[in-house]
């Protein structure tokens, strides 16, 4: 059962951009909040430290009040600064506890491959979350995948997840989640460097020796002229 957390928020009046970079140095996030159906949406406003204990707790449901209404709300999108990692925006989606939502959870790869140990492959992680769709209460933390068993040359898509219990998966069934490749060859590097270092001095000894015979005729010149 997905945990719940309660965060105290506002309707927000400052709307103009000026009045929201304000609300900003003043440590506050604005953001919206959207109705179950959509019909209708809140200007809101919370504050930093409200926001990071939300995060912090864990949960996947929030509580809040809308006016004298109390509702249940999924954090559907976070927008940061790009540069500072600044919250700028964030958007609150309604939902009702006895109807299918989607969400987006985190993938997390469990066990060392046996294309790892023995046979000296790499493993790479081809996505880092699922859109699922389940009850509210059925949002799990996260999905974790056993990938123990993979051995070189292996890949492992969606559609070989094991199917968990009240979720579906939305995510394309041909999405790769692991795979295990070969590692690089150093020694190939390293060749092709001595090659090119080996043309390069044929090509420094060939000048030299070009510049040596001119120099020799030059000198025999000079000695028949005398």
């Amino acid at each position: 059962m997905a945990n719940e957390h309660k965060i105290d928020i506002n309707k927000r009046e400052s709307l103009g951009k000026k009045g929201v970079k304000q609300l900003r140095r003043e440590g506050m996030i604005p953001g919206i909040y959207y109705s179950p159906n959509s019909e209708s949406s809140t200007p809101i406003v919370i504050s930093q430290g409200d926001f990071h204990e939300a995060v912090k707790s864990g949960a996947r449901i929030f509580n809040i009040s809308v006016g004298e209404k109390k509702q249940n709300v999924l954090f559907k999108s976070v927008q940061y600064h790009p540069v500072t990692d600044e919250i700028l925006h964030v958007d609150l989606y309604g939902i009702k506890m006895d109807q299918l939502v989607s969400v987006n959870i985190g993938v997390e790869l469990i066990g060392t491959p046996k294309g790892v140990i023995e046979e000296g492959g790499i493993l790479t992680q081809g996505i880092a979350d699922l859109e699922i769709e389940c009850l509210p209460n059925n949002i799990p933390g996260n999905i974790q995948i056993d990938v123990s068993d993979l051995s070189l040359g292996d890949v492992l898509r969606v559609q070989d997840i094991t199917k968990q219990k009240n979720v579906t998966i939305k995510t394309n069934e041909d999405q790769i989640v692991a795979s295990i490749t070969q590692a690089m060859k150093e020694e190939v590097v390293e060749e092709e460097i001595i090659d090119i270092e080996d043309e390069e001095g044929d090509s420094i000894e060939g000048d030299s020796s070009e510049e040596q015979s001119e120099e020799q005729n030059k000198n025999n010149k000079e000695e028949s002229n005398e």
